[in-house]
């Protein structure tokens, strides 16, 4: 059965207040109409999981600069002055990450374990309320897992089953984030008959996809 949904319905079943995992380095692997339609519908309060916030006009961003998120999980927003002001006033909660760790705390999420051990940021301030392990030796933060109630996710090639295939590096946080949400919406440039995309090419499979949407051109 097709997965593919209208764009406004698939944003639609977020409610306010929900928390995204959104794919994307710097915006490339962002969805962009996803973005738009949030925007559009004028969703509110929301946590957002991410590698970064781009820039104030730029994918994530964009919904920074619309005052729409409450939350940020991410590893850098040192692109994006509007996020800092925004920290800084405390208008936003700002929770930086160090990329590796972000990445295993996403893929945790996704394997269902409760979190990661590493060493990454002993001794700093990102130790700072988390626990202390040692193991052989070694001391390591405990890092817990991430979740989210929606992922949303840019693929370059969907099937009408919900196979997704990425486009080099815009693949980025895509396939662990499809993994780590309760609902996933996957934004696909092109959606192709089933068969047409080689199995080989297919990194995220159609189970874990749950809505599909077409890339839109609009016009006037």
């Amino acid at each position: 059965m097709s997965k593919v949904r209208k764009l406004e319905e698939a944003v639609a079943m977020i409610p306010d207040g929900a928390v995204l995992m959104i794919g994307g380095f710097m915006g490339v692997g962002t969805p962009p109409h996803l973005i738009d339609e949030l925007l559009r519908q004028g969703k509110r309060d929301l946590t957002v999981i991410a590698n970064d916030t781009a820039r104030p006009t730029v994918g994530i961003g964009r919904l920074v600069s619309a005052k729409a998120v409450r939350k940020v999980i991410a590893s850098h927003i040192g692109t994006n002055s509007e996020t800092q002001r925004q920290m800084i006033a405390g208008e936003t909660v700002v929770e930086l990450v160090p990329q590796g760790t972000l990445a295993e705390r996403v893929r945790a999420g996704g394997f269902g374990l409760g979190g990661v051990l590493t060493p990454t940021g002993v001794g700093t301030v990102v130790e700072e309320g988390k626990q202390r392990i040692e193991l052989d030796g070694t001391v390591y933060l405990l890092e817990t897992a991430l979740k989210a109630d929606f992922a949303l996710i840019a693929a370059k090639r969907a099937d009408y089953l919900g196979n997704l295939e990425y486009a080099l590096t815009a693949r980025n946080f895509n396939p662990l984030m499809a993994m780590a949400a309760e609902t996933v919406i996957a934004e696909a440039e092109d959606i192709v008959p089933v068969g047409v995309i080689p199995p080989d090419s297919v990194v995220t499979p159609n189970v874990l996809v749950d809505c599909l949407v077409a890339k839109e051109r609009r016009h006037g």
